[in-house]
Order: C-alpha cells, then structure tokens, then sequence
C-alpha cells in the first residue's frame, strides 16, 4: 500500500511538472488575448486615454512580437498613431476637463499648467510628452483627468481623512522635542534637528508589539506628507500652542531639511524644530 502511495505520488508531481512549460504558454496567450480584447473595447468607445495607455505599455510589445498574431500589429500601429493625435489635439481642452473632475469630486484645485494643487500637501505635475503624472512625487502612468483626479482622492484620504486632534498633536510633538533635549543635555528654546525629531516621532508612534518585534508587517508608516498635513492642520486648528504653553517654532534651512509647510501655508525646507515659552497676558513682573 505505501508502495503504491509512493508511486502515485511521484506520478503527479512529473505530471505536475511537465505540463508547466504548456501551462505558462497558455497562460501568456490568454494574456494578450485580453490585451487585444482591452484595445477592442477601447477602440469601440474612442477611448483614446486608453489606448494610448495600452500601446504604450509592455503587453502591446509582446502582442506585436507574437509569431500568432502577426495580424494584429498593423491595427495596433494605426491605433497608437490615433491615439497620439488625439491626445496631442487634447491638449487644449484638458484643464477645463480637468476642473471639471475636480468640481464633481468637490476637490479644490489649483492650476497653474503643467502645476497643479489640491488642499495644502497635495501637488501634482502633468507631463504629457511622457504620459504621465507625478502626484506628491508619486507616478501615475495616466493624463486621464479622470485617473488623476481619482488618484488624488486617494491621496486626500490618506492624508486628511483621518483622525486628527490639534491638541494633542501638538502636545505628542512637544513630548518628543522635550526628550530630545534632556538626551542631548539641551535647554528650553534649543534648535534640534528635524531628521531626528521624525524619526524620533514616528517610533513614539508605534504600538508595543512592534516595538518588541520589530516585523516590518506590525510598522504603522506614517508619511512625510502626513506630517507636512499634520503640521498645518494644527496651525489652521489656532490652538495656540501646548497645553504647557509652550508655542512651536519651524527654523528653515537646507542641509539635512525636510519639506514642510510652515504657518504661511507654503512648502519650504526645515531644518531645526523649536519650543519657546509662549509670554502669558496679564503676568506680573
């Protein structure tokens, strides 16, 4: 009986092994024949966003290179070149498309061509020799104002859909600055670097099962755009500073700086964070 086990065993796994190379070639052909399907149905719909995506991309190579499919690549040929005059002839008309996504999202948003912004913290750059878009240095293989403007909603959940309390906030911040200068054996009103107060901050914000098993699974990111947010979500907060009384300070600078957005409400390189003792009305001299 074991024998028997044994055998039929082994009888599967060279089985299993030999019909792989077949397998995979079935799986590659199903591959572009959904790409082809993908250029039907963008072609049925003058979805030139589409197919400008789709032809530009790996899969159209391989469908074109295909020995089977030799009869494709001249309607791929004539479609890439549709594609790229109307995209080109787009050009006009995309910032008034693009506004138009913007409203129906009830985004405000900021053109400035190829520049554009959404909220503080989410800035965004069209290229439209390259077919792309770079939102918070991030990029999106799409001028589809419809892409975009569903990425940046993405954007704008991470960053400002979430729970947020200026008060705490910044009494979480004042905690970590003060610990820093008694480490550094530094007083009240001492400058510390803004790449250690980050890093610094952002282990405060770890849970104690991370911090005993350090798995990259158990890590809570949280982004330098959240910060950059964070920091001005408090400022448009006005609560006037630490629960303590202490009022926070951005010193800019460039060397070893990170970008921020300051009280003004622009981007700029922060260098040093500070804490000064706000001056209380009404004390006596």
């Amino acid at each position: 009986m074991a024998d028997s086990e044994e055998f039929l065993q082994e009888m599967q796994e060279g089985l299993s092994e030999a019909i792989k190379p077949y397998q995979q070639q079935l799986n590659k052909r199903q591959k572009m024949a959904d790409f082809v399907r993908q250029c039907i149905r963008g072609a049925s719909r003058a979805d030139f966003f589409q197919l400008d995506e789709l032809l530009k991309s790996k899969s159209a190579e391989d469908v074109e290179k295909e020995s089977g499919l030799k009869g494709c690549k001249e309607f791929l040929g004539q479609l890439r070149t549709y594609a790229d005059e109307q995209v080109d002839l787009y050009r006009v008309e995309f910032i008034e498309d693009l506004t138009a996504q913007a409203a129906e999202a009830e985004l405000p948003i900021e053109i400035d061509f190829p520049r554009f912004s959404v909220l503080k913290g989410i800035d965004g750059e069209v290229d439209f020799a390259q077919r792309k878009t770079i939102i918070n240095k991030k990029p999106l293989k799409s001028i589809d104002p419809r892409r975009i403007i569903t990425a940046v909603c993405k954007v704008k959940q991470q960053l400002y859909d979430r729970p947020f309390e200026p008060q705490e906030f910044i009494d979480g911040i004042y905690k970590i600055y003060e610990g820093i200068l008694k480490k550094e054996k530094l007083a009240l009103g001492d400058p510390v670097p803004v790449l250690q107060f980050y890093l610094e901050y952002v282990i405060s914000q770890q849970n104690r099962a991370f911090l005993q098993d350090m798995d990259k699974g158990k890590f809570k990111g949280y982004s330098l755009d959240q910060l950059a947010v964070d920091l001005w979500s408090y400022v448009q907060a006005g609560t006037g500073g630490t629960t303590s009384g202490h009022a926070l300070q951005l010193r800019p600078g460039r060397n070893h700086s990170l970008w921020l957005i300051d009280s003004d409400g622009e981007r700029r390189q922060i260098a040093h964070i500070a804490f000064q003792e706000q001056k209380r009305k009404g004390r006596k001299k």
